[in-house]
């Protein structure tokens, strides 16, 4: 009978949730759906100096906008219980109990000893075979150095328990089956199997996953563009589309479709499917998937993330019909905009007609005293309309565009200047049907009476 999958996710809360450990959560949490396992959340807080509380929410809430949901956690008040669907997460500095119980059982066994006030494990002479899912056997001889002395600290004068020591021990406690981590992890690992030896397990099955780069094939430094998650919150994207992009970052499968959401790819979620070289990091790549799932998002959402979006730039929608607000902010769906970019293509339907306010370059180049009586004219035209909507609208423009002889951009870029303020927007003839014919008319009036 097969052992039930269990992996885990550990980050330390010393900044920011960074891209790479994004990606290892989400491959954790793939697994485990695919497998009908349990995904783990850990926080590794106990270096004190270094750690933070800001830093813990910072890491709840990335997870949380991903939508990588953990599924256990400690009793209230109890370190040791792992409970199916508690909120967890577990935190090392609550569990200094079973490190000083595994700490004793390695020296009762010989396998520890204390020097200089502190623990040291006696590692062996010998070098080890690290079997990996992704990598491959990895034999790790011993340096020059651990020729000489191979032995490593476990707990530090002070008392403090270093990472490889409580990481083992924590996989040990919690059942882990599957480690799944970066590349970079790949040198500790074969401290990690001797101490899983030590205690007389064999160690979970290990699966080294590629680093993420920049385009360049240099490291991605946490002041590189696109390395932490809090920047997509920021930016406005869609965490479906992030974690569409991370999803093929190391990892691709026969067959499967370019845009997808965790839920359809974990079925089909395969260790032996992560690649073997290290991935790059393209933020155009990331957009174009944004791109195209916003324009799949269901409407009311996209409305609800578009009024969240006016909201942080201060422009407020409550005192507009919400129906008004809806067909403003789908105007701009097709576009696949970045949310943060949202108000710069819909702040024009929530200001009075005459506080437009107009982009300088765009009113010099649209809004010219040949412009201004073409423009009294089209309003004269649309006020006649028995229906105000996008395609009596279109028509009409372009039929009198026809009737002066000119282009019909000659009437576009005005109307749409006059209407926004810019020269770039939402569909011209369906921001006039929302704004409606009375906002419409007013807005024409104001450019036409300057000339």
């Amino acid at each position: 009978m097969s052992v039930p999958v269990r992996v885990r996710f550990a980050p330390s809360p010393t900044g920011y949730l960074h891209v790479g450990g994004a990606r290892t959560a989400l491959f954790n949490w793939l697994y485990a759906r695919r497998t009908g396992g349990t995904f783990v959340l850990r926080i590794e807080d106990t270096d004190n100096a270094r750690n933070s509380q800001e830093a813990v929410d910072v890491i709840l809430s990335g997870l949380r906008w991903l939508g990588l949901d953990w599924d256990e956690g400690p009793l209230t008040g109890d370190a040791n219980g792992p409970v199916k669907g508690n909120v967890g997460p577990y935190f090392q500095s609550q569990r200094g109990e079973i490190y000083r119980r595994r700490a004793d059982e390695l020296k009762t066994k010989g396998h520890a000893y204390e020097k200089d006030g502190a623990l040291f494990f006696r590692m062996t002479r010998e070098p080890i075979t690290i079997p990996d899912l992704v990598v491959g056997d990895v034999v790790r001889p011993l340096t020059d150095r651990e020729v000489l002395d191979p032995d490593w600290v476990l707990i530090r004068s002070d008392g403090v328990p270093v990472f490889h020591f409580v990481n083992v021990v924590d996989d040990l406690e919690m059942g882990i089956t599957h480690v799944i981590r970066g590349e970079d992890h790949l040198s500790n690992t074969a401290k990690h199997v001797a101490l899983f030896r030590a205690f007389g397990v064999e160690p979970p099955k290990y699966a080294h996953i590629p680093l993420i780069l920049n385009l360049d094939g240099s490291k991605m430094s946490k002041r590189d563009q696109g390395a932490s998650v809090q920047s997509y919150v920021d930016d406005g994207y869609l965490p479906e589309a992030v974690i569409n992009y991370l999803s093929l970052l190391g990892w691709s499968a026969k067959d499967v479709p370019e845009l997808f959401t965790k839920e359809e790819i974990a079925p089909r979620f395969e260790l032996s499917d992560i690649n073997r070289a290290n991935a790059r990091f393209d933020l155009k790549k990331l957009e174009h998937f944004h791109f195209e799932h916003t324009r799949k998002l269901e409407p009311k959402r996209f409305v609800q993330l578009g009024v969240e979006a006016l909201l942080k730039a201060g422009i407020h929608t409550a005192g507009f019909p919400p129906s008004y607000v809806a067909a403003a902010q789908l105007t701009a769906q097709e576009k696949g905009k970045l949310f943060k970019e949202l108000p710069i293509w819909t702040d024009f339907y929530f200001v009075d007609d005459d506080a437009v306010v107009f982009d300088p370059e765009s009113k010099a180049k649209a809004l010219t005293p040949t412009a201004l009586p073409l423009l009294q004219k089209l309003g004269e035209r649309f006020a006649a309309l028995p229906e105000f909507n996008a395609a009596s609208l279109e028509a009409t423009l372009k039929a009198l565009a026809t009737e002066l002889g000119v282009k019909v951009g000659a009437l576009v870029q005005p109307c749409r200047v006059a209407c926004t303020g810019r020269l770039v927007g939402p569909s011209l003839y369906h921001l006039l049907e929302v704004l409606g014919r009375e906002k419409v008319a007013k807005r024409l009036a104001r450019i036409a009476a300057a000339s």
